[in-house]
């Protein structure tokens, strides 16, 4: 017979999450307070984001208009939002595929990441260089850089 004692596991009994105990799992613990923030939420918040950045600018006065081929356009939030929207949701699936593609280092995909945002933030400030005046041109760059940024850092893990 064998003196060595034989422990069972439950699955309620694992920890779900690597670094946690069982005596922690299913409750806050006092002074963790990060909390994740579900993926396809992101591209809503740029979106409030970019809604909010353009309705204190035209608030404080500033008329966001751009140069175009044949004139002159307003800049109006519901473009903003959508523009917010496509570029959120792309962004998230290109982080996917940087996720997958880097499934084995995850350091090196979060590099990849923030190198693709950061050239991809730059050709994007290349826009409201379009403005008509200075302010919009400084509306439209912060519009740009708070989006971008938003994106950039919420999907960064």
């Amino acid at each position: 017979m064998s003196t060595t004692p034989t422990t069972t596991y439950r699955t309620s009994d694992v920890p779900r999450h690597p670094g946690s105990s069982t005596a922690t799992v299913g409750r806050q613990v006092p002074g963790d307070v990060r909390r994740r923030v579900p993926r396809w939420s992101v591209p809503l918040v740029a979106a409030a984001v970019a809604a909010v950045v353009l309705l204190v600018g035209t608030a404080l006065g500033v008329d966001p208009e751009v140069r175009t081929a044949t004139g002159t356009q307003t800049v109006g939030v519901v473009a903003a939002v959508v523009t917010a929207l496509v570029v959120g949701y792309a962004a998230w699936g290109v982080r996917a595929l940087l996720g997958r593609l880097s499934a084995r280092r995850p350091r090196r995909g979060e590099l990849a990441w923030l190198v693709t945002c950061a050239v991809v933030l730059l050709v994007s400030l290349l826009g409201p260089l379009g403005a008509v005046t200075p302010a919009a041109v400084a509306l439209l760059a912060v519009e740009h850089l708070t989006v971008g940024l938003t994106l950039t850092l919420a999907l960064r893990r």
